[in-house]
Formats: structure tokens, sequence, C-alpha cells
């Protein structure tokens, strides 16, 4: 039997507005292809071997768990990294999302080094959030989805990366230039929460065949 090996990043933490949801329908939809899948939790002074992985999930959380994880995320970074070059298989949500890139700025206004492996960063608004249902294009998967977003945090993309998707309906990253969410190679981030995959069942299948694909 194929085995799905799937790692969760800071799933103990991490885990805003229902995102493990996420986690739930991976493996769902890989039992229903038939796999043996496996599911580990990579949490605080835990090594992350990027062999051991076929899919990772990174979940939203708030200022509070971030910042702790942010503390000590820098020693698992060249080994994500590795993983990210090689075409595994990442979800990231909200917190995840930010903490993938060059840094955030938290509500208070401090200023929390990500791990820079994609290509963005985070600013903060005062006062404000962008709050409600979204709908995006992905031009990679050339689909429509759907979620909810409820985020601080105002994301601009740098040249090396792709938006995740085209806003059709809500604020996305920033409210300025109709993106939402990263993608950058075979890693897909996004502050689509609902949680995202449940909303969109067709992903979590994309995703998982995406996994089995870089096992060939």
């Amino acid at each position: 039997m194929t085995k799905l090996r799937i790692c969760h990043l800071y799933g103990n933490l991490l885990n805003t507005y229902g995102d493990n949801g996420n986690l739930l329908l991976l493996q769902y939809t890989a039992k229903q292809k038939g796999l043996d899948v496996t599911t580990q939790m990579v949490s605080l002074d835990q090594s992350f071997d990027p062999q051991s992985y076929d899919l990772v999930f990174f979940g939203g959380g708030q200022d509070y768990e971030q910042k702790v994880i942010a503390q000590q995320i820098h020693h698992i970074h060249d080994d994500l990294q590795n993983y990210i070059e090689n075409d595994g298989v990442v979800l990231a949500i909200c917190g995840g999302y930010q903490l993938l890139g060059h840094y955030y700025v938290n509500a208070k206004g401090e200023k929390i080094p990500g791990l820079g492996i994609l290509d963005h960063y985070t600013v903060r608004q005062k006062n404000s959030r962008f709050t409600g249902d979204i709908e995006i294009y992905s031009d990679f998967f050339q689909r429509k989805l759907h979620g909810f977003e409820n985020h601080n945090g105002v994301t601009y993309l740098g040249p090396k990366v792709n938006a995740f998707g085209k806003v059709i309906k809500g604020f996305g990253n920033n409210n300025e230039d109709q993106t939402e969410g990263v993608q950058y190679k075979n890693v897909f981030c996004s502050y689509l929460h609902g949680p995202l995959l449940v909303k969109n069942p067709w992903l979590a299948e994309a995703l998982v065949d995406l996994a089995l694909k870089k096992q060939k």
C-alpha cells in the first residue's frame, strides 16, 4: 500500500478558526484514495527531516503563539528550505504563511523575523482587520476557491513568488493589488480560513496528487 506521510508543523499551537480541519480532510482524502496515511507533529525544539514527509501542513495562530514559534523556528530553516526547493508540498494558512516570509509586524507593532524562505513580508493595520467571505481564482489550478478571511496582516509579494490567487471578491493580501496568498513551486499559502480545504475539497485531492507525484 502506498504511504502518504504528513507533517503537521506546530499543530499544538497553530489552530485558529478550525484550521486543523484542513489536516482532517487531507487524511480523509488520502484514505479514500487507498493510501496508508501517517501524520507526525513537529513542534517546539523538534527537528524537521525533509526526507520523512510527503506533505506539510502549517496552520494559523494568534500573535502570542506565532511569536513563541518565531523565536525558535529558525533551527529548522535549512531542512524546511531543502524540502521546499525539492518540490515538497506545503499548505500554509495565515500565521504559517506569514512565518514563511521575511518578517511580519504583529498587532503590537513588533517586527518578528520570519524564515525568509518565501519572498514576501507582512505589516499590520491599526485598529482594523480584513474580514469576510472571499473568492479567488488560482492560475496554478485554473479554478476558483472560496473561504473566509480574518487577518490584521497586510502582505506584499516580492518578485520571486506568485500569488496563490487573484481576488474576485474580498480583500486578499493587502486590498490593493488583488493578490491572495503565495504560490512557489509546490507551496501554497493563503489567508483563507473556513477551513480552506473543507470549502474546496478538490484542492485537498490536488495536494495529495502532487505529493504522490513527488514520490515518483
